[in-house]
């Protein structure tokens, strides 16, 4: 989902809770980050590993000027021959210290042995974040929990987009009567992609 559906969605949701929810976490999530000096730590389930929400927060991290943003996607089945990037396993967890960040996505409660790794990681002084079902041992565990039932009316990759776009946003208030740059460029964007007017 690119810069002018994130607008054209956040539209579609104002007056919702939903905007107020994402931007709240990702907040939390950049300021732990920032404040520590990064050290992010991004793991899903077996089932289900975040690397849309990993590739998102990457571009955000580049783009906002926020290095510390970019995750290390923790993966369940990383091997030494995969590429750096995608070869850090759950051991990672285990080394997880105060002042690291882990933010754990998942559409449904992790397994027992997750979310060992997660407490542990917590007791270790680590920022535990989570996004998914708000019912479940993994909301106690984390310092911040953005809840996606299952059910609601967004979907869990539909609010990771919400999220990592929220979380590279500048969060220094803007003056007033003047917007930021990414705000007027995602404005021309959506003025440039609608449809012309009708002359009838």
């Amino acid at each position: 989902m690119d810069a002018v559906r994130v607008a054209l969605l956040r539209e579609v949701l104002a007056g919702t809770e939903w905007l107020g929810a994402t931007r709240r976490f990702a907040g939390a999530l950049r300021g732990s980050v920032v404040s520590h000096g990064g050290g992010l730590l991004l793991v899903g389930t077996p089932e289900y590993e975040p690397w849309h929400l990993a590739a998102h927060l990457v571009d955000e991290a580049a783009w906002s000027g926020m290095p510390e943003l970019a995750p290390t996607l923790v993966r369940h089945d990383a091997r030494p021959s995969d590429p750096a990037h995608l070869a850090v396993g759950l051991g990672r967890l285990e080394a997880a210290r105060r002042g690291e960040t882990l933010l754990v996505v998942s559409p449904e409660g992790p397994a027992p042995p997750l979310l060992e790794r997660v407490s542990d990681a917590r007791r270790a002084g680590a920022t535990v974040l989570s996004l998914g079902p708000g019912e479940g041992e993994l909301p106690v565990i984390a310092h911040e929990a953005l809840a996606v039932p299952d059910g609601s009316e967004l979907d869990l990759d539909t609010v990771q987009h919400l999220v990592s776009a929220a979380a590279g946003e500048n969060a220094l208030p803007t003056p007033r009567g003047r917007r930021r740059f990414r705000d007027r460029v995602a404005r021309l964007a959506e003025h440039l992609t609608a449809p012309p007017p009708s002359r009838w």
